[in-house]
């Protein structure tokens, strides 16, 4: 078995649970965030530091990888974990997300009557047909396709030890009748990926993979649309995944997201993982939770980091400090009082400002490294109030200035 996931405690006021995903590379405690290394890299930090840091899995992108250095390079080095030198568990997504982002204009043109069901673009780099999708290279401007089949032989080739189902990703505006449509393709590519990787699973790729105990996440879609979410994480739910992820459309606001998840979780098979893609703001994390999620992904730590955001624990500021505001210049403080990463033990307020004035990199790579660190610390708190009994009191406490969310 390529996966196994135990629940270990329940929260009773609320779908709160914590557990243990065992994978192939170890196991990983739930409820968890990984940090996104998009090309084999959590951008600007070592393996070493990450893990320092409590970071237990990452996520690689397979439209990236597949793109450079190419999967197949990377199988020959032993996989990802060895090319990149992380001992942890992986989880690589599709390639769906990447790819239909580059058709969201075309999607919009075709709700307001001005071309037909997925054309392609304006620059011709994107075209869907029911056998998969034609998309042109941003590095050099060749052709590809995915398919569901191309895109499990390229996560194998990677290497990671959760795989995810190659989806269509409309954009929320597109309306019932598109997404019902959408989701029907969906579903057909997420079982003709379920039969390419039951049929690999010891073999036929056209190289060796790095190895063979992985496991397959299908991704509940349908919109905003409760009918359309109930059906979708029935019909997967019965199919043989090793775990559930929530996907497609999540809404235009947070609010559509908790309702989005809360029309979902209910009808997703308990004894699964379930993993919320792309959320990581402290809320977010904290109502997904309460809403019976176990695993997060998302650019977010890191991408705060290049643009001089540090999370701080302050719910007024929405958990975030501006390094360059200029009150931070003479700023004694480390950037959390509470945190006891690397940057908040030995660097103050006032020289990391300095730095992102002075555009160094190790400004990017200080408030990055913290940035993991505040998430790390955030769900070990949430996994521990979890264990004890005392949730309720922790999501009070850290959502208590935001009664907009019902708190």
């Amino acid at each position: 078995m390529p996966l196994s996931f135990e629940i270990t405690a329940r929260d009773p006021s609320s779908r709160a649970r914590a557990g243990v995903v065992h994978t192939a590379h170890g196991p990983v405690e739930t409820p968890v965030f990984m940090p996104v290394g998009t090309r084999g890299t959590v951008k600007s930090l070592t393996p070493e530091e990450l893990v320092e840091h409590g970071s237990q899995i990452i996520l690689g992108n397979t439209y990236h990888l597949y793109l450079q250095p190419g999967h197949e390079l990377i199988a020959a080095h032993g996989g990802l974990h060895r090319f990149m030198a992380w001992e942890g568990p992986i989880l690589t997504d599709s390639g769906g997300f990447q790819v239909f982002s580059l058709v969201y204009g075309g999607i919009a043109d075709e709700v307001k009557g001005r071309r037909p069901a997925h054309p392609q673009t304006k620059r011709n780099m994107v075209k869907v047909t029911e056998e998969g999708v034609i998309f042109t290279s941003y590095i050099d401007g060749s052709k590809h396709m995915f398919t569901p089949e191309r895109s499990i032989e390229i996560q194998k080739g990677i290497g990671a030890d959760i795989i995810l189902c190659f989806d269509e990703l409309p954009p929320f505006h597109t309306g019932y009748d598109y997404t019902a449509r959408s989701l029907e393709r969906t579903h057909r590519w997420e079982e003709r990926c379920l039969t390419f990787h039951q049929q690999t699973r010891t073999g036929g790729l056209p190289f060796d993979a790095p190895h063979h105990d992985q496991a397959l996440f299908g991704i509940v879609h349908g919109g905003v649309y409760p009918e359309l979410r109930r059906a979708s994480a029935e019909l997967l739910g019965a199919l043989p995944f090793d775990g559930l992820c929530i996907g497609g459309s999540l809404g235009g606001n947070k609010q559509q997201i908790r309702e989005v998840v809360d029309m979902t979780v209910p009808h997703m098979p308990d004894a699964l993982p379930r993993h919320l893609l792309g959320i990581g703001d402290v809320d977010d994390l904290i109502d997904g939770v309460a809403q019976g999620i176990d695993m997060f992904d998302c650019v977010s730590p890191t991408r705060l980091g290049r643009h001089a955001t540090a999370l701080v624990r302050d719910p007024a500021r929405r958990w975030k400090l501006n390094v360059l505001n200029a009150k931070v210049r003479h700023d004694q403080q480390p950037l959390d009082a509470d945190c006891a990463c690397y940057t908040c033990r030995r660097y103050s307020r006032a020289y990391i400002h300095h730095l992102f004035r002075s555009r160094e990199l190790l400004g990017i790579r200080l408030v990055s490294l913290h940035n993991i660190a505040f998430l790390h610390r955030l769900m070990r708190e949430v996994r521990t109030s979890i264990l004890q009994g005392t949730f309720a009191e922790l999501r009070r406490a850290w959502l208590a200035t935001l009664p907009a969310l019902g708190m």
